[in-house]
């Protein structure tokens, strides 16, 4: 079991990421946002990311869920703090159709997209504050799309092919068409 102290120096990541669909005016589109037993059941296998059902979800303009640390992003985070290592600075968002559980182990995405205007790309970075100036560092990506896909996984990594992962997470299809725009935004609050 880990001290007190211990689980205070951890990334905050509650409700760390958040998802913005609009159609080629503007509009905002919804997205169908998991609940707490719709994201259990989505953990568990039991349901996949195409499951709408009003009593594990319900539609919402933005969606904002919580992310999930892999065990090579937390060693890739160790190294750019000290230096101790050859990490890449993580600034690159990618989403795929993976359906998947996101896992601590994971090192890609489970089916990274690479067409449709979806294809991996530099996020805007930036460090905002959460509770103390600047303690948050953001990643920010607006993605144009030029085709159709169901959009079920994101992730962060280091690099513009390959690289190391961060994070992933698996989430309800979100479902886009030509001339939409999917913002991301990833937050990564240092507590």
């Amino acid at each position: 079991m880990k001290s007190p102290i211990e689980k205070q120096a951890r990334f905050k990541l509650n409700l760390n990421v958040q998802y913005a669909l609009k159609d080629k005016d503007g509009n905002f589109k919804p997205i169908f946002k998991l609940n707490k037993l719709g994201n259990f059941l989505l953990k568990k296998g039991i349901i996949t990311p195409f499951t709408k059902n009003f009593l594990l979800g319900s539609n919402v303009n933005v969606m904002n869920i919580s992310n999930l640390i892999t065990n090579a992003g937390a060693a890739g985070v160790a190294s750019r703090i000290n230096g101790d290592g050859s990490e890449a600075v993580f600034t690159y968002i990618a989403v795929g159709t993976g359906t998947t559980a996101a896992n601590v182990t994971n090192t890609t995405l489970e089916t990274e997209l690479a067409t449709s205007g979806l294809s991996r790309a530099a996020a805007t970075a930036s460090r905002v504050t959460t509770d103390v100036t600047n303690d948050t560092a953001q990643l920010v990506k607006s993605f144009t799309v030029t085709g159709t896909a169901a959009v079920t996984e994101s992730g962060v990594l280091n690099a513009a092919s390959s690289g190391t992962l961060l994070a992933r997470q698996v989430f309800s299809a979100i479902n886009v068409v030509n001339g939409d725009s999917l913002q991301i935004t990833w937050k990564f609050d240092v507590d």
